[in-house]
């Protein structure tokens, strides 16, 4: 598949072709190219920047590049900015980012408003051909006018207006004559057509607002239906690859590129978006959470943003091999958050050192072992990966081990420490505990224990079998962090929206803890990423890390129900 090569491309330098079985896109591409209807293939990611990206825009980049580096062709990045109410240069700026970390090589970036005078002149032909002409009924009046699923609309009052009144007024239109809202241009097709989008529909409106790119140019703005197969043709894009909601739209995207005149027009083809279950991916949901802090940005964690997702430790691979997993289909389906969390596992697991650190921890006095001495341990960073090396641990007499590694009365088969009980401390010792301490509210404050000498390095030597094995941190170099903790922002049981709109947040979709870690970890730089050993996965947090003093989120748990489908 296209995005199978795409991913073997961004991890080895060289696009290593597979034979496997054609999607439908490339068998429609294959076809196009031996009829000779295009000699080369060109694809574009167009998106509006008016919010971050996320999860399913990753399908389209990366189908879009996979196929045009398939077929040794172009990618393009364009940003549809047709609408100035909504979109900001911030957004544009990460966008970019997003789509260059995701491993796909653009041209560009282009904008539909490098376009606005070709869009203005091929209005003006629709015009001059007597396919386009200018409207005064109201928004509601022309909602009214197009009719209905089952009953035709009817004709515009101002359909049959002369040439040369649609040439004036479309004129004044452009040069600010008009309020917003009082002129529309329409493309004259067919009121009666059974394709709603085909009734006559807008294709300029007035709009006196600043736009980023243009300035105070312009106060009309094509519609989106009209500009974005201009722009489309204007470039040369080939295939205009989009999700199936345009499906319904595509005869209107073939009225204007031929219309307008082009000898080769590109040509749509739909696929089934990525949802993704319980997850919030509209913008405007989104934007509604940054903006009642919710989150605490477009980039945090708990969302599946691009940026979110990097910002949280997951790869560029790992979300190409999660798109990959998908697949390409004209069926609408949704994918479970399971996968995607295989994928985060599945590249980290050998790639990332496996480190000590303590989310909760409780002291672990070791009573028999020698007051002011200090030994070192050598332990693998990653015993899958070799290559990784090792490093060298303290240990000493006061240790920290996880609060949830010991319990005063545990049930059966609990394996780790209890009074009584026997443990080994990973790569150490064996130790037996032998008493607790309290505060005054009940908490566990520190744990005693005995140790094995003889038991170094985690073994017996008379072949006395523990169950249970616990890490640990040594308290004398223990390096303080603050830990975060993601569980979904949405309450799975409820689903994601109301009927009202509202949302279903988590109120524990976020915890925070005071762990500490062994000094090495305290350098972590932003974005790196480790195995807390019996913990998951965790992250520097890019946003909140300072340096010396890394705050650590988990970007997955070490377990999963979620099992790849059998071939």
């Amino acid at each position: 598949m296209a995005i199978e090569e795409a991913s073997k491309e961004q991890g080895s330098g060289e696009t290593e072709r597979e034979v496997v079985s054609r999607n439908f896109i490339e068998q429609e591409i294959d076809k196009d190219l031996k009829e000779g209807r295009y000699d080369t293939v060109m694809t574009r990611f167009p998106p509006e920047p008016n919010g971050y990206l996320h999860i399913g825009h990753a399908k389209s980049i990366l189908l879009n590049y996979g196929i045009a580096k398939e077929y040794n062709g172009q990618f393009n990045l364009r940003f549809d900015d047709t609408n100035p109410t909504k979109e900001k240069g911030e957004f544009v700026e990460a966008i970019k980012r997003d789509v260059e970390w995701l491993g796909a090589k653009f041209n560009g970036p282009f904008f539909a408003s490098d376009y606005f005078d070709k869009m203005y002149e091929a209005a003006l032909k629709l015009i001059r051909d007597g396919k386009a002409y200018v409207s005064d009924l109201s928004a509601d009046e022309i909602r009214e006018y197009r009719g209905t699923l089952t009953e035709p609309g009817r004709d515009d009052p101002n359909r049959n207006r002369s040439v040369e009144e649609n040439l004036d007024l479309f004129e004044r239109m452009k040069n600010g004559e008009f309020e917003d809202g009082s002129k529309v241009l329409r493309a004259r097709i067919d009121m009666k057509a059974a394709n709603i989008n085909m009734r006559d529909p807008i294709i300029y409106r007035i709009a006196h607002l600043h736009h980023q790119n243009t300035g105070d140019k312009w106060c009309i703005y094509p519609m989106y239906d009209f500009a974005h197969p201009l722009e489309d043709a204007f470039e040369g894009i080939t295939h205009s690859l989009c999700t199936l909601e345009f499906e319904d739209h595509r005869p209107l995207y073939n009225w204007v590129v031929e219309n307008v005149g082009f000898a080769h027009p590109p040509r749509q083809i739909e696929f089934a978006k990525l949802y993704l279950t319980n997850v919030v991916t509209g913008k405007r949901y989104i934007k509604k959470l940054v903006e009642n802090g919710t989150v605490d940005g477009w980039d945090d964690p708990r969302l599946v943003t691009i940026a979110a997702l990097r910002r949280r430790g997951y790869t560029p691979e790992s979300i190409q091999k999660f798109i990959s997993l998908g697949g390409i289909s004209k069926a609408n389906s949704s994918t479970d958050y399971a996968m995607l969390e295989y994928c985060i596992r599945d590249d980290l697991k050998t790639r990332v050192p496996r480190m000590y650190a303590i989310l909760d921890p409780v002291k672990l006095i070791i009573d028999n072992y020698p007051e002011g001495q200090t030994e070192e341990f050598t332990v693998p960073n990653n015993p899958e990966n070799e290559a990784l090396g090792s490093r060298t641990v303290t240990f000493s007499r006061e240790l920290y081990i996880e609060r949830n590694d010991f319990m005063e009365n545990p049930p059966k088969k609990y394996f780790r420490m209890f009074p009584g009980n026997e443990v080994r401390l990973m790569q150490a010792y064996f130790v037996k505990c032998v008493d607790f301490r309290k505060d005054e509210n009940g908490k566990i404050t520190e744990i005693h224990c005995t140790y094995d000498p003889a038991s170094r390095g985690g073994n017996s030597p008379d072949g006395r079998k523990v169950k249970g094995t616990i890490h640990w941190v040594n308290a004398a170099d223990a390096k303080p962090v603050e830990m975060r903790l993601y569980e979904n922002l949405i309450d799975e049981e409820k689903g994601v929206y109301n009927e009202d709109g509202t949302m279903n947040i988590n109120p524990d979709s976020l915890e925070v803890l005071q762990g500490v870690v062994e000094p090495a970890l305290a350098e972590a730089k932003p974005y790196e990423s480790f195995q807390f050993v019996r913990n998951g996965f965790f992250c520097a947090d890019a946003k909140l890390s300072k340096p010396g003093k890394p705050v650590f989120g988990r970007i997955v748990s070490l377990k999963s129900s979620f099992k790849l489908p059998k071939a």
